[in-house]
């Protein structure tokens, strides 16, 4: 399957709101229950693609670093878990338990969000402020699978501890590229 980039969600506009169920404990978690003072890390992964499974001990580290300086995370699966059922809400859990995921990982069974967002591929990351507004849209950093270069989460880093600094996040920023978002057929 081809890799996609991401569609570069427009830098200052506005985190669109949701409301999905966490697939670990069943909860519903709305963007605002979620929302940081700091900064707010919105990642679109799943359980299948090759590009996630490369990245997922950066993003448990990625979390588990920056949480305590008061930024959040969330993940959220928007893929056809009736096409793709290792995405399913029973293997996200298992996946984020594996893992331990420190973030809640979300279920957006109807794709609404993953649409409101212009998501397109797994992963695809966006940081927003303290007001929700996208200062980053783009990758975690150079690596991919097989292309000898490690995984350090540089580029998500980067634009936290701009932020974190109280400095602008550089707007050269590169798309993530990934396994495109498994759409459900439409009729």
């Amino acid at each position: 399957m081809p890799a996609v980039e991401s569609n570069m969600f427009p830098l200052g506009k506005q985190a669109p709101s949701f409301a999905l169920t966490n697939a670990v404990d069943g909860r519903l978690v709305r963007l605002d229950d979620v929302k940081s003072d700091v900064a707010t890390v919105i990642m679109f992964i799943c359980n299948h693609c090759p590009f996630v499974k490369h990245v997922q001990h950066e993003l448990v580290r990625l979390a588990n670093d920056y949480m305590p300086k008061g930024v959040s995370f969330v993940a959220i699966n928007a893929n056809d878990a009736e096409q793709y059922p290792e995405d399913s809400p029973e293997n996200m859990k298992k996946v984020a338990e594996e893992f331990n995921y420190p973030f809640p990982y979300l279920y957006d069974e109807t794709q609404e969000v993953a649409k409101a967002y212009d998501a397109a591929c797994t992963p695809d990351f966006y940081i927003f402020d303290r007001e929700l507004k996208c200062v980053y849209r783009g990758q975690l950093d150079d690596s991919r699978p097989n292309n000898g270069i490690p995984v350090t989460g540089e580029s998500i880093r980067a634009a936290l501890d701009a932020l974190l600094a109280g400095r602008p996040v550089p707007e050269n920023q590169k798309p993530s590229i990934g396994c495109s978002i498994k759409w459900k057929p439409t009729s």
